[in-house]
């Protein structure tokens, strides 16, 4: 026996919506300073911005501690499991 089921309608521009909304910003900051905290020395930039559908954050480096601590060690992307979850 099948049961029938509705077609699933998704409303795309209240997904993009969403997905830029303050509250996932904020949340991104968030992990974001997070990582950033747990890449160790040096500066390191944390950078909000968005694209046409989402925000986003990227971190990099800010000096000259933290450009060697990522080429050496690779502090950076180490660090990203602090910002899981």
């Amino acid at each position: 026996m099948t049961v029938a089921q509705d077609p699933i309608e998704i409303n795309e521009s209240a997904f993009v919506d969403l997905l830029k909304s303050p509250a996932v910003m904020a949340e991104l900051m968030k992990r974001a300073g997070r990582i950033a905290s747990a890449a160790g020395p040096g500066k390191w930039d944390v950078t909000p911005s968005h694209t046409p559908t989402r925000a986003r954050v990227s971190i990099g480096t800010g000096d000259h501690t933290a450009r060697n601590a990522e080429a050496t060690n690779r502090s950076l992307t180490k660090a990203l499991d602090a910002g899981r979850g």
